[in-house]
């Protein structure tokens, strides 16, 4: 009897009504089960509905993750998150399909890989412009992606925030804001500048004045998608790259407009607390990547030094043993 789909269907049923999951981590999770049960289905020449435990075994689940990097042409870091969801399922199961120890602890089993800490890829403030003013405002879609894109870069909002933003969110008072619902059920209050409130007012007037509209929908009144954003940045990117041709040598990702943020508020002299705050970051260190990443600030720290003076010469091992393992 193939106890696959039951398992499948009472472990989501756990995410939200036992471990009380957010529904960013259910979507998450959803995501990626619905990744491993297509190449699993293609590996195996079943329907995802015939798949049973012992198709979806270590070897399955590593090669998915190989198929991830190589295939897909996925991050080590969206390769490891990947492999957290499913390591959740397999720990549902563990206590549910006792006969299948042996095969879910080799899973379990499987370690997440090393990530080599990357340059934060961001917009200087002229490339920042040249992308929000890409988008065809003569059109509706036009001046939808450029408040989008707007606000992506002053606001510093996640692509799932912005995504599931609605009007009921943003208050255009004499003091804008905007009430975000980040990542683990984390409300947090985003300011606006009157450049984004100005644009975020016109926008508005273009949706239905009901609370519940979505902020950033597509042209059916559904929400975008996250791929649905990438594809959108990534063609602006390309046209405002035209004028802009320091763009063309960066990877411009939704995410990267986010570091843009982080980065003119640091360059602006804002308090590392305060960035953090601002975007939504559980602790001050993960803020620290913009520190390392900003050049211009270790460079006025370098000016503030006063070079060493030291006599030229070369190091000379003291021992033959020294200079052997000077030699690996």
């Amino acid at each position: 009897m193939n106890e696959f789909p039951a398992l499948l269907q009472g472990f989501f049923i756990h995410l939200a009504d036992h471990r009380d999951a957010s529904q960013h981590t259910i979507s998450a999770y959803r995501d990626t089960v619905r990744l491993f049960l297509a190449y699993a289905s293609d590996k195996t020449g079943k329907t995802p509905s015939d798949l049973d435990l012992p198709d979806l075994d270590a070897d399955r689940v590593t090669g998915f993750l190989t198929w991830l990097e190589t295939d897909r042409h996925n991050s080590v870091s969206t390769r490891n998150t990947r492999l957290a969801g499913l390591r959740s399922f397999y720990h549902y199961a563990s206590y549910r399909a006792v006969e299948h120890a042996d095969l879910i602890h080799r899973v379990l089993a499987i370690p997440p890989k090393r990530e080599h800490a990357a340059v934060v890829e961001y917009l200087t403030m002229a490339e920042a412009q040249a992308l929000i003013n890409a988008p065809d405002t003569t059109t509706w879609l036009g001046r939808r992606d450029q408040t989008l894109l707007h606000l992506a870069c002053h606001t510093g909002l996640r692509v799932s925030e912005l995504t599931g933003l609605t009007r009921a969110d943003i208050t255009l008072s004499h003091r804008p804001w905007i009430n975000c619902h980040g990542k683990g059920r984390k409300q947090r209050l985003v300011p606006l500048n009157p450049t984004t409130a100005k644009l975020a007012t016109r926008w508005l007037k273009e949706l239905p004045t009901d609370p519940a509209t979505v902020v950033f929908p597509t042209s059916t009144g559904t929400r975008l998608s996250r791929d649905a954003v990438a594809k959108l940045v990534t063609k602006h990117a390309r046209h405002a790259a035209t004028g802009c041709p320091s763009l063309t040598s960066k990877n411009v990702t939704p995410h990267s407009l986010r570091h843009t943020c982080a980065m003119l508020l640091l360059q602006s002299g804002v308090d590392q607390a305060v960035i953090a705050l601002w975007l939504g970051h559980a602790s001050t260190q993960t803020t620290d990547i913009y520190l390392h990443a900003d050049m211009s600030l270790k460079e006025k720290a370098l000016a503030l030094t006063t070079p060493a003076h030291a006599t030229p010469g070369r190091y000379r091992a003291p021992d033959s043993v020294l200079a052997f393992l000077d030699r690996l």
